[in-house]
């Protein structure tokens, strides 16, 4: 009985031990990753006259992957996101008819690139490809005339990641986006964000 009790006491000691060893050597930022976002919209239009610009919500989801050498993150991520910003016009061509501009899903695939500044802490940076949906909507008293069109560009940000447990994490990022093609013209259009987001993972 006395080998059984001193065997079990260390096998106890020998797992309280190693049981730190084996967190530490967990790379905390390394996996699969899926998140919802939140924040704030900025869209501009247009430079000089031409100029307009609208303020929204935008809403979405993201997924991407992680992988953790050292200090370093490098990870690969896509989303898709919807917006409340637009903008309105009335009387434009004629008396009583409204031109409503509003943005509408956003596509991104890119990759990031950070640095752990703690087991818990990521800071990071980012960058790839947008394809923003505008959608237009004009009434007038000779009907109403529906459309949208496709622009594409380049989305570049940096943000804060921190691990609330063990596979959940929060997360807090500005991007900034510039759109120079819309279905095979060049146009100018810039688009700033501040998100939140929260997320799992596996």
């Amino acid at each position: 009985m006395r080998n059984v009790i001193l065997a079990a006491a260390f096998a106890t000691t020998a797992l309280a031990a190693a049981t730190p060893a084996l967190a530490q050597d967990r790379a905390p930022f390394t996996g699969l990753r899926v998140e919802g976002l939140a924040g704030y919209d900025h869209v501009k239009d247009g430079s000089g006259q031409d100029s307009g610009s609208s303020d929204g919500f935008v809403y979405g989801a993201g997924v991407g992957y992680d992988i953790q050498a050292g200090g370093a993150v490098l990870g690969v991520e896509g989303e898709i996101t919807g917006s409340t910003a637009d903008t309105r016009s009335n009387n434009l061509l004629a008396t009583g008819d409204s031109l409503r501009v509003s943005a509408g899903r956003d596509l991104y695939a890119g990759v990031r690139a950070g640095y752990a500044l703690s087991p818990r802490a990521l800071a990071y940076v980012k960058g790839g490809y947008t394809n923003a949906r505008v959608d237009v909507n004009y009434v007038s008293a000779t009907g109403t005339v529906e459309d949208h069109r496709d622009l594409e560009g380049y989305r570049v940000g940096a943000g804060l990641e921190y691990q609330t447990s063990a596979n959940t994490f929060v997360k807090g990022e500005y991007r900034y986006s510039h759109y120079g093609r819309l279905d095979g013209y060049d146009i100018d259009a810039d688009r700033h964000q501040l998100l939140a987001g929260v997320g799992l993972r596996f």
